[in-house]
Order: structure tokens, then C-alpha cells, then sequence
């Protein structure tokens, strides 16, 4: 299938980010819940992740007092999910993963500024059999010095997505008619909408509990060059799949 290698950015991604912004120590007025006004910022940021999926919480520099050698980063995963690596390559750090899963951790070894510079990523995978829509609630971030003083503080919000659902017809290069019938596979349950490249809604359906779905136009598409895009959405989150180049009946004569 010649597939367009252009996709409307989905608001899913399998690997979402999230960038938090560093202050002195304090209460973690946001844990769980949305971003704090500025004046009570601490470490926060949002991601979203498809049940099953891997996504990234990445954290950015410390505009604060410098911490030293043996300093630390801590990663505390939300309810279901598991911290599964940490990879950063910079020199000056250390990462760990607890065995369990349940947190992880960079270590400053050498830089001359620890957490000052530079990002640090968590991979955090969330649990497949995940609601869509839902939130994990318990995501911690935690900085302390080398002695455990814990010097600032936040959450971090994870959201589970949509999986990116799947447009597998009509197919691109075979002629339509008027009113190709389209079909897929999404996330069951979820509504599914196709859109034109104008984004008009040409058709939509529920999928299924086998993930299928499929829908016919209700009028006549225009006749000739076209893309097709399907986007599921659910419990407030959405995802779509990549988009197909079509030709509709008869493509206009040239003058």
C-alpha cells in the first residue's frame, strides 16, 4: 500500500515528554493534579501513553543553588505503571532502575554543576490493560542532595492514550468509486472518524471488541486526487493514523 509519508501529528504518541521546571525545595502542591501558577512551581509535567507503550518523562535543569557530587534525581513511577530504563549518556551521571520497577534514579559522579545543564529522561512503561482517558496517579520527582536532604520536589502527570488506529482501506493506487467504503482496526470501543484532506468527515463507526470498524460515505466524495485519514478518540484522548493518497472516480481532463 503506497501510504502518504506525511501524518497529521496525533495528539497520542507511542513516546510522549515531559520537560519539568526546577525550584528550591517545597511542597509538591501538584502531584496529581494540573500545573501550579508559577509562584508555587516545582518539579511538574505532563505525557501521554498508549496502554501497553513505552513514553518518556523527561526532566530539565535545576535553576537553583548548585548540588554536588553524590546529588540525585528520583523517579517514582505512578499507580500500574514501572520505570524500565534510564538513558542518559551524558558523562557525569549514574542511572539506576530499582528492580522492582517502582523508581529509578540518576546520580551526578562528576559534573561540575550537577542537574544545572542538559535534560534527564525516564522511560516509564505503562500497563496494557490500561483505560484510555484514565490518569496514573503517584508519579513523584525528587532532587536531593548527597547526604537524601531532598532539595526540590513535584509530580509528574501520565495520561494513558490511544494506540494510533489503522486505515487499511480503501487502498491507494485502486480506483473508487464515489463512496469507498473505509475500514480498520482501532482500540475497541473507540469512535472512529475519516476525514478528507480538507478535514471534512467522510464517515466514522465504533470499533468493535475485535478492534474492527468500518464506514461508507454518506455523499459522493469529489472526483479525483484525494487523502483519507481516520482518528479514534475516547474518554477525551485521540489518535490517528497515517494518511492515504486516493483517486476518486475520473480525474478531471486537462484543458
Amino acid at each position: 500500500m503506497n501510504r502518504s509519508s506525511k501524518a497529521a501529528a496525533a495528539v497520542v504518541t507511542a513516546a510522549g515528554f515531559l520537560t519539568g521546571g526546577w525550584a528550591a525545595a517545597g511542597p509538591a502542591s501538584a502531584v496529581d493534579g494540573g500545573a501550579p501558577p508559577p509562584r508555587d512551581r516545582v518539579l511538574w509535567g505532563s505525557v501521554t501513553v498508549p496502554p501497553g507503550r513505552d513514553g518518556i518523562v523527561e526532566a530539565s535543569g535545576l535553576s537553583g543553588p548548585a548540588l554536588g557530587f553524590g546529588s540525585s534525581l528520583t523517579l517514582v513511577a505512578p499507580a500500574g505503571a514501572k520505570v524500565t530504563g534510564v538513558p542518559l549518556t551524558a558523562a557525569g551521571y549514574r542511572g539506576e532502575v530499582a528492580a522492582d520497577g517502582r523508581s529509578a534514579a540518576y546520580t551526578a559522579t562528576s559534573a561540575e554543576s550537577p542537574w544545572q545543564t542538559g535534560t534527564f529522561p525516564f522511560v516509564v512503561a505503562v500497563p496494557a490493560d490500561a483505560v484510555p482517558g484514565t490518569r496514573l496517579d503517584g508519579c513523584v520527582l525528587r532532587l536531593a542532595d548527597a547526604g537524601g536532604a531532598e532539595r526540590a520536589s513535584g509530580g509528574c502527570q501520565v495520561t494513558v492514550g490511544l494506540p494510533s488506529p489503522v486505515l487499511s482501506r480503501p487502498e491507494s493506487g485502486v480506483p473508487l468509486g464515489n463512496r469507498p467504503t473505509a475500514s480498520g482496526t482501532a482500540y475497541p470501543g473507540a469512535r472512529v472518524t475519516v476525514s478528507d484532506q480538507d478535514g471534512n468527515e467522510v464517515c466514522g463507526d465504533t470499533a468493535g471488541a475485535d478492534g474492527a470498524w468500518s464506514c461508507a460515505p454518506g455523499r459522493d466524495l469529489p472526483a479525483g486526487a484525494n487523502r483519507l485519514q481516520a482518528t479514534a478518540t475516547m474518554n477525551g484522548v485521540s489518535a490517528s493514523s497515517e494518511q492515504i493518497q486516493v483517486s476518486v472516480g475520473s480525474p478531471p481532463t486537462e484543458a
